[in-house]
């Protein structure tokens, strides 16, 4: 997944990750079937990409943490 893609994305960061570093995830208009994440840490490095059905895999697996 290319980065230029996710250039104007409002990525967001859960409320639970107080000021440590997480992940950050995005939809954008240019990838509305792509959810991108990225390390919060390191904003302007890779970004991943996540067909939606994925995503919804990996929440679900975290709510049962």
């Amino acid at each position: 997944m290319t980065d230029h893609l996710f250039t104007d994305a409002d990525f967001r960061k859960s409320d639970r990750s107080g000021d440590f570093g997480c992940v950050e995830a995005a939809i954008t208009h240019h990838t509305p079937d792509t959810i991108g994440l990225r390390d919060s840490v390191h904003p302007r490095q890779t970004v991943l990409g996540f067909p939606p059905a994925e995503w919804t895999a990996f929440t679900a697996g975290l709510d049962e943490l």
